[in-house]
């Protein structure tokens, strides 16, 4: 008889109200922004819930904007203390332990709109050979995944050069093939480009498709 699969994942989301998300792409977006930023971490968490080795997804935020939407896709939702991005995270890893305390948590950006399930997978799979591992966005400057096995201490270090605060703090750096969907966040415009090229989700799609139609 086959034993049920163990330790699956918590990730924890951490999305920001929607006023404060996503402004270096104001320029490019106009009044669609906080649009622009709900489908972003829809096709996140989406992508993140489509995943085998996760559990459950427990997003952070204090926007009731970004909340209904985040919920109606199977995420978890608790509020945001509003004392910063590692504190809404180590609120929401603390949800995460209460509720599945064998279970290992990972912190994961909202903005990773072309995220696929199988290469998130494979960060999962690696991190879990850890106590703690991180995976650097795509200009190796920040963070887009820290995640630690069950009971080890979760000191997530995001916000701006956070690789070299994470590689400081112990964090085994997943240098690893084919995760290309995973370390692609969004800030800027060129970041977006990079994107679509990889593949936006349906969420996100639907709204670039609006600002930018086809010829």
């Amino acid at each position: 008889m086959l034993k049920p699969m163990s330790n699956r994942w918590s990730l924890v989301i951490p999305v920001k109200t929607l006023v404060a998300a996503k402004t270096r792409l104001a320029a490019a977006t106009g009044p669609h922004r906080a649009r622009l930023a709900v489908a972003v971490s829809c096709d996140t968490v989406s992508a993140a819930l489509s995943c085998p080795a996760v559990e459950r997804v427990i997003v952070v935020t204090a926007d009731p904007a970004a909340a209904g939407p985040l919920a109606a896709l199977g995420a978890d939702v608790v509020p945001d203390p509003d004392r910063g991005l590692n504190t809404a995270l180590r609120t929401g890893a603390a949800h995460a332990v209460r509720l599945a305390p064998g279970d290992p948590v990972g912190a994961l950006q909202a903005d990773l709109p072309s995220l696929r399930p199988a290469e998130l997978a494979i960060v999962l799979s690696a991190s879990a050979e850890f106590d703690q591992a991180f995976v650097p966005d795509a200009l190796d400057v920040g963070t887009t995944f820290y995640g630690v096995r069950a009971g080890a201490p979760f000191k997530p270090r995001f916000g701006g050069e956070s690789r070299a605060r994470h590689l400081a703090g112990g964090a085994k750096e997943l240098c690893l093939d084919g995760i290309e969907s995973v370390r692609q966040d969004v800030d800027t415009p060129d970041d977006l480009r990079a994107a679509i090229a990889l593949g936006l989700g349906p969420h996100t799609a639907a709204v670039v498709a609006e600002l930018w139609p086809s010829p």
